[in-house]
């Protein structure tokens, strides 16, 4: 045999390994993942093991040394295609997930059961219900869509809360109505509107886009730029529309964490769903926080930073729809459950409960078994999400790589900068040091309110701004670089004592039959009119003079509700203070916010609120 003839099987293997390595170095290259000290090491090991593989192959009059080569190149070509692989899924993915820069609002017309148009061009000629305020922005896009297809105008007539404006669709004041989907999930939580449903059909959906605020816009407005911010407050959302994760709809997981990834410090903060908190969008008339999501994943940012006073840069925004699946796709997930309970079919002891995908998001979704409610859900939402990091970040992830990929897909999208996630990767490849996470959890007293969003009475909780007060101590112990332990979450006496001078209750709301004064004085607000349903309060939110109210409901919970509904308390419709049908005046009182609060609402309004 000649000696070309002996050296073409060591070149063809050369060339195929050589390419793959090739392949392997451009795509290592281009994910910016590996610190440049690494990459150089890396690199000359590989050509190295390469060099040695070719050098082996170059010919096969030598069988033990060619086929020792031939093995070397099969294991390296394998080793550098499967990493290839690894690495290109997950740039793909974190761009994919990380590439969303719009919003669907799903703006339904809807119109009665007996109704006999079967289309919306079957509605040509009626009159449309609209609502007079609340989310007017889509209602209005809406109605030019709706405009547009008719080829003329649209006769509205408008209504001044959700409630009224069903009651107007069923009394027959108007053929149709235009109302976001989302607020239908709000008001069927009401008692009175629990099987309304039943009582009018949907047409057609109408999707209004809105533009989710840019990185550029939020480096431009708060001076932040790649190269200084290595301190990052990032929101985690969690919501249960079904309707896509891009779509807007109530958000019922609300968590800030702050990270400051020179002292590898890790702050999660956890606030309640019915939070009664003034969003960006509703003037200083609180509303429980889960609604801000109704608005757009900027308003439920900007609530939380008017209510921390800190900047947000990011959001991570997770479907539960979607949820199931990569807990899964992970193998299940081990839970340190520190509360048993029983929900349907599952058992949660006290300890370390294995969980697959529907025990995991039954765990995060359930409530009403806890003295705590909504508290302790947080704290168990918390559990999961801490679960999965770990279970994530163990070897068993190699197995599943690509299914955990494509689930990742389908519940997750957030707006953090992909050149952002590359350099935390290479600052933790070059340090290779552990994370010190802590979690804190801000609390508040039930109430029964009338929330922004709403047209009667539900259940809220108002803040305890003493837990919010130690909230943002923390959060800035964080940025400052300083250690935190699980004890530092704490309040004192000393903490109280502190808290006690600084301002209280923005959400310090009042109840008003259509005339009467407001006035504010210090910490304290107030208001009262001809009827006496009045509130005054400060930091302490004493001076509450409405009859007690029920608390958060502990009955049992059916299979299908989401993460988190609205309540409405029984008994109060009616009754002295509670009157069954508040004005409008009643309904969205003008509540005085603090000062602080104020300025950075009106900072925040243009920007925040949905085009």
């Amino acid at each position: 045999m000649s000696k070309w003839k002996e050296r073409i099987p060591g070149i063809v293997i050369s060339v195929i390994l050589v390419a793959v390595f090739a392949v392997f170095m451009v795509i290592l290259l281009q994910s910016k993942m590996v610190p440049t000290k690494l990459l150089i090491l890396g690199g000359i090991a590989l050509v190295l093991l390469v060099a040695s593989a070719v050098l082996l192959v170059r010919s096969i009059r030598n069988k033990g040394q060619f086929i020792c080569g031939a093995s070397l190149s099969l294991v390296l070509a394998l080793v550098l295609g499967l990493a290839s692989n690894y690495i290109s899924v997950a740039t793909g993915t974190l761009t994919e997930i990380g590439t969303v820069r719009t919003e669907y609002t799903p703006v339904a017309v809807y119109v009665r059961t007996d109704d006999p148009a079967s289309a919306l061009e079957d509605t040509k000629g009626y009159t449309f219900g609209i609502l007079e305020s609340l989310d007017r922005e889509s209602t209005d896009s809406a109605v030019s869509q709706i405009t547009e297809r008719f080829g003329s105008a649209v006769t509205t007539k408008t209504y001044a809360g959700i409630t009224q404006l069903i009651d107007g669709l069923l009394n027959k004041e108007c053929g149709a109505i235009i109302l976001n989907t989302a607020y239908l999930d709000v008001v069927t939580e009401l008692d009175k509107y629990a099987d309304v449903e039943s009582k009018i059909r949907e047409l057609e959906v109408l999707h209004v886009e809105t533009a989710v605020q840019s990185e550029a816009e939020k480096t431009q407005s708060t001076g932040n730029s790649d190269a200084e911010n290595r301190i990052y407050t990032l929101y985690i959302s969690g919501s249960d529309t079904r309707q896509g994760l891009n779509t807007v709809g109530r958000s019922d997981v609300n968590i800030l964490a702050t990270i400051n990834t020179e002292t590898r410090q890790i702050l999660l903060v956890t606030t309640p769903r019915d939070y009664y908190v003034p969003l960006p969008v509703s003037g200083g008339i609180p509303d429980k926080l889960t609604h801000a999501g109704i608005y757009g994943v900027n308003v439920s940012m900007g609530t939380l930073e008017m209510l921390y006073d800190t900047d947000i840069d990011y959001y991570f925004r997770l479907n539960f729809s979607g949820f199931t699946g990569i807990v899964d796709a992970l193998g299940g997930i081990t839970v340190d459950n520190d509360v048993a309970f029983t929900k349907g079919n599952y058992t949660y002891p006290v300890g370390k409960v294995q969980m697959d995908g529907k025990m995991a998001l039954t765990f995060a979704r359930e409530r009403y078994s806890f003295v705590d409610g909504d508290i302790q859900r947080g704290k168990n939402q918390l559990k999961v999400i801490s679960a999965i990091i770990d279970k994530a970040l163990s070897p068993d992830i190699l197995v599943r790589y690509n299914s955990i990929m494509d689930s990742i897909k389908d519940c997750f999208e957030m707006d953090v900068p992909y050149d952002d996630i590359a350099a935390l990767v290479r600052r933790q490849l070059s340090d290779n040091g552990s994370w010190n996470v802590v979690q804190c959890s801000v609390t508040g007293t039930g109430d029964s309110q009338i929330p922004y969003s709403m047209s009667d009475y539900a259940y809220v909780m108002r803040p305890d701004y003493n837990t919010v007060n130690k909230a943002k101590e923390l959060m800035q112990a964080v940025k400052d670089g300083k250690t935190l332990s699980k004890t530092d979450t704490n309040i004192t006496d000393a903490d109280r004592t502190r808290y006690a001078s600084m301002p209280g209750d923005p959400a310090a709301s009042y109840t008003s039959s259509g005339s009467g004064t407001q006035s504010s004085s210090g910490n304290n607000y107030s208001y009262s009119d001809s009827n006496d349903y009045s509130y005054s309060g400060g930091s302490d939110n004493s001076g509450y003079e409405e009859p007690s109210v029920p608390s958060e409901p502990s009955g049992g919970e059916t299979s299908s509700e989401p993460a988190g509904g609205d309540e409405t308390p029984s008994g109060p419709s009616g009754s002295e203070g509670f009157p069954p049908n508040p004005p409008a005046a009643m309904r969205h009182p003008q509540s005085r916010i603090p000062a602080q609060t104020a300025a950075k609402q009106a900072k925040q309004s243009q920007s925040l609120r949905p085009k």
